[in-house]
């Protein structure tokens, strides 16, 4: 399986990376392959992670109110009468 992934290294030399499919766990290590090695663990947890979660997993609508458009806030008058945003 091939996984891509981003990684820059610090000014510090250490090597920051995430996998593109999961962008917010970012993790680092002292080398590429130690990146690669942290990544993969990333990987692994986010996989027994979505197992875990697909069976607890439930979903929702959420009902708003929106307030009525009235145009005082919003718009403004040209000189000829017509209204812009």
């Amino acid at each position: 399986m091939e996984l891509e992934y981003t990684y820059w290294v610090e000014d510090d030399g250490l090597f920051i990376g995430y996998l593109n499919n999961y962008p917010d766990h970012i993790t680092q290590g002292h080398n590429l392959k130690e990146l690669e090695e942290m990544l993969a663990d990333v990987y692994q947890i986010r996989q027994q992670e979505e197992k875990r979660l697909a069976q607890k997993r439930k979903s929702g609508i959420l009902r708003i109110k929106v307030p009525a458009w009235n145009g005082k806030n919003y718009l403004k008058k040209l000189s000829n009468g017509e209204q812009f945003l």
